[in-house]
């Protein structure tokens, strides 16, 4: 039965993963222990042949056969073959698995568009769905193992009531060398178009519907066919069995304690156990088994699919959709919501907490404005407004910028509400004397800084020291100032 940890790891949460490392149905464990006790072994006969048997001489020999196997490790590229080659098996296993013929389409199609409430609308229906089963059957005789146990032969298939005995000898009649899944699709498209003649099916697009379904049924059907005749190259899994075999025969005899071959000369540690030995065993050995696994998911394995429980689900299901529940509707009435403009479903105590997450967060959700919600409003040119130096452009560029200092229009002070004006106010600027005084000052300012003065002086930590604000002229002393102010 395929072994399933999802509801374990639906949290994650501190030591989650972990607690699956003691499993031991479909662990790695039940793959991989007899592997490892034979090359613990061969490891501690050696261990035990250097240390115990061998003379000083044919330790010095032991020696340098021993370091040329541990710098020969380091040609055979372990973590490219392993890695693409298990890549390539999962990507197949998954193929595999959504090749799986399944009814839920097709039987979809059957109830809503083949009519008739008497036995001979009920036969059609259930006689079309019960084709579409039998192939699947078929095909999965071919594929897996657990399920050519349970239908062993055609006898057995005409029991379980996926085939009558006139259709099994019409199947036997009809002689071809491959698999004969493909026969069941055909009695369909024939039963199919039968239906439409006598008006069962009452238009050709349903028809059309009806046969595209089962094409994409029989389709998947055909996938595991060629999945199971076409395998990946012999040669690419010999090429990994080869190297993953050879890499631990070299560290069998590389990865030995060995004594120094000069008297005096300093020794490596004398481990024992060869903790980084073993463990790169059991990673790379365990990657290989993975992939012997999942080579071939219609076996017997703990995680290979669960094909003998899919095809009692499929019949069971298909049968009660085009049979049972054709026309069989419940009443259609006003839902609960029905007078309300936004429907808001109940929670429950252990759920009561999610109504207080908002929700959509956007990524500028939580954003803190820093500026005041003034800056936020549109600020138009006026061709009246007086023309003031951009401080960090005029240092580069001897020109006018129009419009509004940049210090006034980020400071979001008093200043800001005069200079917005609607653009067709041409007395704006005349008859604001605060504006005035404060486009001059800005103006000083910026004659100072091209002089190479400070804009604003600094304290001795570096922090900027509020500008002094310099009160604007009355409106009589710039009426007074201008010429012609007094002429009507």
């Amino acid at each position: 039965m395929t072994v399933s940890y999802t509801l374990k790891v639906a949290n994650s949460r501190f030591g989650g993963f972990s607690k699956l490392l003691f499993r031991w149905k479909g662990s790695i464990y039940k793959l991989l222990y007899k592997e490892f006790i034979v090359f613990v072994v061969l490891y501690a006969l050696l261990s035990i042949v250097y240390r115990r048997l061998l003379t000083e001489e044919q330790k010095r020999l032991y020696t340098k056969v021993a370091q040329y196997c541990n710098r020969s490790t380091d040609l055979i590229p372990m973590s490219f073959v392993l890695g693409f080659y298990v890549t390539l098996i999962v990507n197949r296993w998954w193929a595999q698995y959504t090749s799986i013929p399944l009814p839920d389409q097709l039987m979809c199609v059957i109830s809503s568009n083949v009519h008739g409430k008497d036995e001979r609308g009920r036969i059609l229906r259930r006689t079309l769905v019960r084709y579409a089963n039998l192939s699947a059957v078929l095909i999965l005789r071919s594929v897996s193992t657990r399920v050519l146990k349970r239908f062993p032969t055609m006898d057995h298939v005409v029991e379980a009531g996926f085939m009558t005995q006139d259709e099994r000898k019409q199947f036997e009649s009809l002689y071809s060398d491959f698999n004969k899944y493909w026969i069941p699709c055909v009695w369909f498209t024939n039963l199919a178009a039968q239906a439409r003649r006598d008006g069962r099916i009452r238009d050709d697009v349903a028809l059309r519907l009806l046969m595209d379904e089962l094409n994409l049924f029989r389709a998947k059907c055909s996938m595991l066919f060629h999945y199971d005749w076409i395998s990946i190259p012999l040669v690419y899994t010999q090429v990994v069995t080869i190297a993953v075999y050879s890499f631990f025969a070299f560290c069998l005899i590389g990865r030995q304690f060995l004594e120094p071959l000069e008297p005096g000369q300093e020794g490596d540690l004398d481990m024992y156990i060869p903790l980084s030995t073993l463990l790169q065993f059991f990673f790379y050995a365990g990657w290989l088994k993975v992939a012997e696994q999942i080579i071939n998911p219609f076996g017997e394995d703990d995680d290979d699919f669960e094909t003998n429980k899919l095809i009692d689900r499929n019949l069971q299901v298909s049968l009660l959709s085009v049979d049972d529940m054709y026309q069989n509707l419940p009443p259609a009435t006003k839902d609960k919501y029905w007078n309300e403009s936004t429907a808001q479903p109940p929670y429950t105590i252990a759920t009561a907490a999610e109504t207080l997450k908002p929700s959509f967060l956007g990524s500028t959700f939580d954003m803190r404005m820093t500026e005041d919600m003034e800056q936020s409003q549109t600020v138009e040119a006026s061709p009246n407004m007086a023309r003031t130096q951009t401080p960090l452009l005029s240092r580069f560029l001897a020109a006018a910028s129009p419009a509004i200092s940049i210090k006034n229009f980020g400071r979001g002070g008093r200043a800001t509400p005069h200079l917005r004006r609607a653009r067709g106010d041409s007395t704006a600027h005349s008859e604001d004397p605060e504006a005035v005084g404060r486009i001059e000052e800005e103006e000083t300012e910026d004659e100072e800084s091209q002089r190479g003065s400070p804009r604003s002086p600094k304290a001795s930590n570096g922090q900027k020291l509020p500008l002094i604000q310099v009160e604007a002229p009355s409106k009589e002393s710039i009426d007074a100032e201008q010429p012609g102010a007094g002429e009507p």
